[in-house]
């Protein structure tokens, strides 16, 4: 992708606007063979966390969502020496979520609208979110997301540890299928009314193979087949009551 930012920000006059596609993005900021490994390194390290293999305690910390990628850095660089300091009692991943989901209506977060001037302009917020999840990582932070529109994830899954599947999606079979897909551990909410029956199913789908459509790195459509996601875990996040 050669737009630069400021063209990136004047994009958005048309209804139908054309993003890069996750390859474009990806070559535009492109991950380092050392951090492609420190992700990996991070990755099997909530695996063995999540078996026991691992008896230090995981925290998954930070904002709800970023709204500021100054603040987000500044946060993280803080966050990153603490890790450091307490490595030996604490494994710390960052949560640095770029979607926001909305109960109606409201700020979808930086992929959607990164101005937030309720224009939204996708090409900019992807850019800038992949920026700031590479900065991030580049800390030696471990980085977690939420997964909440399944296309967006093809323009960062190379960058997180963790992720979220939330309670208003745990339902969705494309999410069920995308989970089957990640190369990462996820947790999966239990529902709004505080049950925990379809993310019981929801862990029990993801962790199966499927024929599925996506969209490849170069835009094109197509049926995947997945090969089933064994690290999923239930994350309680309270309910009605």
């Amino acid at each position: 992708m050669t737009a630069s930012i400021d063209t990136l920000q004047h994009e958005c006059d048309s209804e139908s606007l054309r993003l890069p596609t996750p390859a474009e993005l990806k070559a535009a900021l492109p991950i380092k063979h050392n951090l492609e490994h420190q992700i990996a390194e991070q990755r099997q390290s909530i695996r063995r966390l999540l078996n026991d293999a691992d008896d230090r305690l995981m925290i998954i910390v930070g904002p709800c969502s970023i709204d500021s990628e100054e603040a987000a850095l500044e946060y993280g660089r803080r966050l990153a020496q603490l890790s450091a300091e307490l490595k030996d009692e604490l494994f710390i991943v960052m949560r640095a979520y770029v979607e926001k989901p909305r109960t109606t209506l409201g700020w979808k977060g930086l992929a959607y609208d990164p101005l937030r001037n309720g224009q939204g302009n996708m090409a900019l917020g992807l850019h800038s979110s992949r920026r700031i999840l590479l900065q991030l990582a580049e800390l030696g932070l471990p980085i977690a997301t939420e997964a909440l529109h399944p296309l967006v994830m093809n323009y960062i899954n190379d960058l997180v540890s963790w992720v979220a599947i939330g309670a208003r999606t745990s339902e969705s079979q494309p999410h069920r299928e995308l989970v089957s897909d990640l190369p990462c551990p996820v947790g999966i909410k239990n529902g709004t009314d505080g049950r925990i029956h379809n993310a019981i199913n929801a862990m029990r789908a993801s962790s199966s193979q499927h024929h599925t459509l996506t969209v490849n790195g170069d835009g094109q459509i197509g049926m995947k087949n997945t090969a089933g996601n064994i690290d999923t875990h239930l994350v309680l996040r309270g309910g009605m009551d």
